[in-house]
């Protein structure tokens, strides 16, 4: 096979992170894997990199300010409080506030997005990032053990350099995170194999197709359990190869979940190694752009085995390597046969005796038979500049020079939104069904449940139990003892009484029908609450 320039990026922290006691996802299970890597000498074979983690303001791209301000600052001890007993930002069982959370985050991204930036830039043809691959995380919500979406943040920096991308997941799980991204866009098609009917998500039917613009680019393939390597084989080659003759990708973007191998803790497919690697061979043969995705898998020694074996299929060398394991750091594990193998079992495959496969092959060949009358879609392109202006002419940040409007508008910015949660109008005080100041808990807003009348709930379902839970469509989750905002809840981290005054050339903040307020005091006292005995319009400033 013709070679490859292969990069492959590892933090070697990554492996020190974990969810808790008991929680199937083990981030060790990388570290697992770059060991055996290592053992058998792939290392010297690929550009080997340590990513550079990314920065909040880099998954600001795609989450929202407030959930990564929430990753940023939530710890076990205050995540009760920080999730307004988890109804926001973290739902459900799922995804716990460990340790470092923020950190193991941004060691994810940052691979993807290093990747993505590897391949946009012609410096490797194949790039490799196992710490990512989280596809189920939303935009401002955590989901199946996923916080942020790497691939997401990938494709973004992707569609800077391509005009297309292709999404593949062979994941046991549907990637509804990724396809809920881009459903709307036809510069990025989705193509999701997964187990459905009653199993975490519980979307990916073939009915999503996309909307809009992007109607048609999400392809679904629902399968049932027990798929084999040959049931698979015989789905994915024609769906995929139809995809590339239609499509046109630039770049293609594969999660290569291994919890849709055999024998997994939480998947029920029975994939065997080989199985599972034959989408990474079938789409080196293509020569596009390739990026390489962890993602799930429970089972730490065959997540381990097929990771190190599909490295070993980016570089070509699938063929050449000792099916007997090397001697390793973690080589005990992998008893009692030691070899670098995953075999089946004797599951039996639904897709095949009730010939449902058949169906749904056919269904998603003439979901793309309906896109092969238009052309690729194409968008106009123009380069990219290396770096910004701003570094490019030698301003960095040390050197950065701020007036005294900067000054004012960036301490304006920090007070506002430190102020979010704790700071509320009158009008709001008011209004009987606005948020009450519990003084017990300082910062903690609770709502009159008894004054609002019930809300309509939506589905949500847990990857641990697989069983389902009501969130109330309009942002609040009602309990026995309070409603409290949680998904929906409209965004108010802009909207804020204060503003920049030209005439007196400061910043004021507007209260009812007095002209406004003196920052600096109402700074100094730590928000907008009047002690007792003071009013408004001693902060009042003259206009």
């Amino acid at each position: 096979m013709s070679k490859r320039r292969v990069a492959y990026y590892y933090d070697p922290d990554v492996g020190a992170y974990t969810y808790g006691l008991g929680h199937p996802m083990k981030p060790h299970r990388i570290r697992v894997t770059h060991d055996l890597v290592s053992a058998y000498d792939m290392l010297g074979k690929m550009h080997v990199l340590r990513p550079k983690r990314s920065t909040p303001e880099a998954m600001t791209s795609f989450h929202t300010d407030e959930y990564i301000h929430f990753l940023n600052r939530v710890t076990p001890e205050t995540a009760e409080e920080l999730t307004y007993n988890g109804t926001r930002f973290l739902v459900g069982e799922d995804n716990p506030a460990f340790e470092g959370v923020f950190e193991f985050c941004s060691i994810s991204a940052g691979g993807s997005i290093c990747a993505a930036q590897r391949i946009a830039s012609g410096a490797a043809d194949i790039a490799i990032n196992w710490a990512g691959g989280l596809h189920h995380a939303k935009k401002r919500e955590a989901s199946g053990f996923c916080y942020i979406n790497d691939i997401v943040l990938g494709i973004l920096e992707l569609l800077r350099t391509y005009p297309r991308v292709l999404y593949i997941d062979i994941d046991c799980h549907h990637g509804d995170g990724v396809e809920e991204a881009f459903y709307t866009t036809d510069r990025v098609m989705t193509c999701s194999f997964h187990k459905f009917g009653e199993y975490f998500p519980g979307t990916g039917t073939q009915e999503d197709k996309g909307r809009g613009k992007g109607k048609g680019y999400a392809v679904n393939v629902p399968l049932k359990d027990g798929l084999t390597d040959e049931a698979f084989r015989s789905v994915f080659e024609p769906v995929v190869a139809r995809i590339l003759e239609v499509f046109k990708p630039s770049a293609v973007v594969l999660q290569c979940g291994a919890d849709s191998l055999a024998g997994d803790k939480l998947g029920c497919f029975n994939v065997t190694m080989h199985g599972h690697a034959h989408c990474v061979q079938f789409l080196r043969q293509q020569n596009i752009p390739l990026i390489l995705l962890g993602g799930g898998g429970y089972t730490v020694k065959n997540v381990a085995r097929v990771w190190t074996y599909e490295t070993a299929c980016a570089l070509g060398i699938e063929n050449d390597i000792d099916p007997n394991l090397p001697w390793n750091e973690y080589f005990e594990w992998f008893g009692p046969r030691y070899r670098l193998e995953v075999v089946e079992n004797n599951m039996d495959d639904l897709n095949v005796k009730d010939g449902s496969l058949e169906k749904v092959r056919i269904t998603a060949l003439e979901q793309l038979q309906e896109l092969a009358s238009a052309n690729a879609p194409s968008v106009g392109m123009h380069d990219v500049p290396k770096e910004g202006l701003g570094e490019h002419l030698g301003f960095g940040k040390s050197q950065e020079v701020r007036d005294e409007l900067d000054e004012r508008l960036a301490q304006h910015a920090r007070f506002v939104y430190n102020l979010q949660d704790s700071d509320t109008t009158s009008e709001e005080s008011d209004d009987p069904e606005s948020w009450d100041s519990d003084e017990s808990t300082n910062s903690r807003r609770r709502y009159r449940s008894t004054r609002r009348p019930p809300a309509p709930t939506t589905k949500r379902m847990s990857l641990l139990t697989n069983r389902y839970f009501d969130i109330h469509e309009d942002g609040f989750c009602q309990n026995e003892y309070t409603s409290i905002p949680a998904k929906g809840t409209k965004r108010k981290f802009f909207q804020s009484s204060i503003r920049w005054d030209e005439r007196v050339e400061r910043v004021i903040a507007e209260k009812g029908g007095s002209p406004g307020f003196n920052l600096t005091m109402l700074m100094e006292r730590g928000g907008g609450r009047l002690d007792e005995g003071e009013d408004w319009d001693e902060m009042a400033v003259d206009s």
